[in-house]
């Protein structure tokens, strides 16, 4: 009878105490961790040909040694040699082969030269800003790995499709607040231009930060591209958005409304105050921001009048235009004073609209300008699926949530309702 060997499962104190074990051996035996003939190089062939021998062994329906078991006219015929680059660098393997030429191993499969794990280094080089160029060197220079550019280009090509499925992806029925922001891209379009590439950003019912999608313009959108792009996100399944953050793109507060009767447009508090410091050296900065803080802040309209008549005074002398800033878009800022001091603290949270286009930027600074729209979404995309890895960004946001949430439930009375949404 065969014997049945259960799984072996490590707890978190077993797995360092493997790990120290290793590293103890590997020092007092002179050898390296990493590298050609490092331990962790020589542990992977181990594993990967122990996988491939199982296989194989599945595959003909005896083990090795054991020829009397077999039970068809196929067997084992020797090994090749093949060398496949992994995250630790490239790994010289010994593959079982059969008489046949019937097996298809899964584990490391035929004519495959890298494992799964190179692609999603590959991809996290991409979006952390790294060009093609940068990452075929850092693979020769960390991993002594030949990696050529055009590899990595069809390796980063590997995310169109995927890019396309997730701009069509099913949404969320209702947002309580959606933010809709532009990003400046260089492409060469005859000549180099800026292209803005507009992000919609929504907020979801259980406080989660979700990309609805990118979509690139040419700086000349009006009512009608605005329209396709709403509707587009309605059609793929958002019935109702509470509050759509804005920054008076031309024709896009009337698409708003007309896609979402229901929508209470808003401008962006985050631009205004984005714009306000490009008026004023980096030096002036963090004390204009304390105080427009008041401003923002202010129980009501007329305590923020006078707020604002506090910072008029102080900076007004030094930096006039960014006191006519405010004093221009005071008509579209002051709604939003009526909203609960929750719903004000989500419409200005800055962090995840700056976060994002600081990672946005830093993606397309590397690369100087593209060559067309869909090279700039090939840079952008994989910076974006890159977000937040470990979720911890999104459990603070799911934490700070339930106040909000409350008062998104009861000024959008019926329209709010977690279980379904």
């Amino acid at each position: 009878m065969t014997e049945i060997i259960e799984p072996v499962t490590l707890d978190g104190d077993e797995k360092q105490a493997l790990a120290q074990q290793l590293v103890a051996q590997a020092k007092a035996a002179g050898i390296d961790l990493v590298g050609p003939d490092g331990l962790l190089t020589g542990l992977t062939k181990q594993v990967l040909e122990t996988a491939l021998d199982e296989e194989l062994t599945e595959h003909l329906g005896y083990p090795p040694g054991e020829r009397a078991a077999k039970t068809g006219s196929n067997e084992r015929n020797g090994t090749r040699s093949k060398t496949v680059l992994t995250e630790i660098g490239p790994v010289e393997l010994d593959v079982p082969r059969d008489r046949d030429g019937s097996f298809e191993p899964t584990i490391v499969r035929k004519r495959q030269r890298r494992l799964n794990g190179v692609d999603e280094l590959v991809l996290s080089l991409t979006a952390r800003g790294l060009t093609t160029g940068e990452i075929s060197a850092h693979f020769a220079e960390v991993y002594g790995a030949s990696v050529s550019k055009d590899t990595v280009s069809r390796i980063t090509d590997k995310v169109v499709a995927e890019m396309a499925e997730w701009q069509t992806r099913p949404l969320d029925e209702v947002y309580p607040v959606i933010f809709i922001d532009a990003l400046v891209v260089k492409v060469r379009d005859g000549q180099v231009t800026n292209k803005p590439f507009y992000v919609v950003i929504g907020v979801t019912t259980r406080g989660e930060r979700d990309i609805l999608g990118i979509w690139a313009g040419d700086g000349g959108e009006g009512a009608k591209f605005w329209l396709n792009v709403l509707t587009e996100i309605k059609n793929r399944g958002v019935g109702d958005v509470c509050i759509a953050v804005c920054d008076g793109l031309k024709g896009l507060p009337d698409a708003i409304t007309t896609v979402w009767e229901l929508a209470q447009v808003q401008t962006c508090v985050i631009h205004l105050i984005r714009n306000t410091f490009r008026y004023a050296a980096r030096q002036d900065w963090d004390k204009m921001a304390r105080d427009l803080k008041p401003i923002y802040t202010a129980v009501n309209a007329e305590q923020a009048e006078v707020r604002m008549d506090e910072f008029a005074y102080e900076w007004v002398g030094k930096y006039p235009a960014a006191v006519k800033l405010w004093r221009s878009a005071w008509g579209e800022f002051i709604p939003f004073l009526d909203y609960d001091v929750e719903i004000r603290k989500i419409i200005c949270t800055t962090n995840a609209i700056e976060s994002l286009n600081a990672r946005y930027r830093r993606a397309v600074r590397a690369r100087g300008h593209f060559p067309n729209d869909a090279a700039a979404l090939k840079c952008l995309y994989p910076v974006t699926r890159s977000l937040d890895p470990t979720g911890r960004g999104r459990a603070r946001w799911v934490i700070r949530w339930k106040a909000a949430l409350n008062a998104f439930a009861i000024t959008f009375e019926g329209r709010i309702n977690p279980s379904s949404n």
